[in-house]
């Protein structure tokens, strides 16, 4: 009985591996679609969300699977518990990386694309962090966790830096206040989506120690 459970608790590391690498291939397509106003990515990458959704339900019945006949207790039923919870997070993200393909579906092309530097360098960063959280729940691994989420602190300060770029953009130039706001909100979805992978490690961290700090 047993054996069979580490199976399905197994397999439930896997469909949260593939989900991660799902988000994360969206998150590359997202950006590679901005920098480069290449829109017919951009709509693969919005139409893609549809799988994201997909699995993510295919992981609910897994879980609600182990947790009706396998019945866990104690740091089973917090991993079961906790992937429950952080599926929601990739979802959003998947999300996320959709609604920024749509911002770029209806952008304007400007053959100057150096002002989505620092949104390219809050792309990397969450990937990163992203990873980390995924990484964190499937080797258990606390330490790795908590580093999630300090990053977090480096995509706040360059959401920052994309703001304040920005402002003397249009300080500058106020014809561009579309492509400006554009951009602002891209940054956002960033930012946010850093929060998500920082929900995710809370999350891990609940799966190993039971403790939880609220969500952001």
């Amino acid at each position: 009985m047993r054996n069979e459970f580490e199976k399905q608790l197994e397999t439930l590391n896997n469909e949260l591996i593939e989900m991660g690498s799902m988000i994360e291939r969206a998150i590359e397509k997202a950006v590679h679609a901005l920098v480069n106003q290449d829109i017919e990515v951009a709509k693969a990458t919005v139409e893609a969300d549809a799988d994201i959704d997909h699995q993510e339900k295919k992981i609910e019945g897994l879980c609600l699977k182990l947790l009706l006949h396998q019945q866990p207790v104690a740091k089973d039923l917090r991993t079961i518990s906790s992937a429950l919870k952080m599926i929601t997070d990739m979802e959003r993200i998947g999300d996320h990386a959709a609604d920024i393909s749509e911002i770029t579906i209806s952008m304007e092309k400007k053959n100057e694309s150096s002002d989505c530097d620092l949104i390219r360098k809050m792309a990397k960063e969450t990937t990163v962090m992203l990873v980390g959280a995924i990484g964190a729940f499937v080797n258990r691994d606390l330490d790795q966790a908590r580093e999630v989420i300090l990053l977090d602190d480096v995509v706040d300060d360059l959401f920052v830096q994309v703001k304040d770029m920005l402002v003397v953009q249009l300080c500058s130039n106020s014809s561009d206040g579309d492509r400006a706001t554009d951009l602002l909100m891209i940054a956002k979805y960033f930012e946010r989506i850093g929060d998500h992978a920082v929900n995710i490690s809370e999350w891990v961290i609940f799966s190993i120690t039971g403790k939880h700090k609220c969500a952001v």
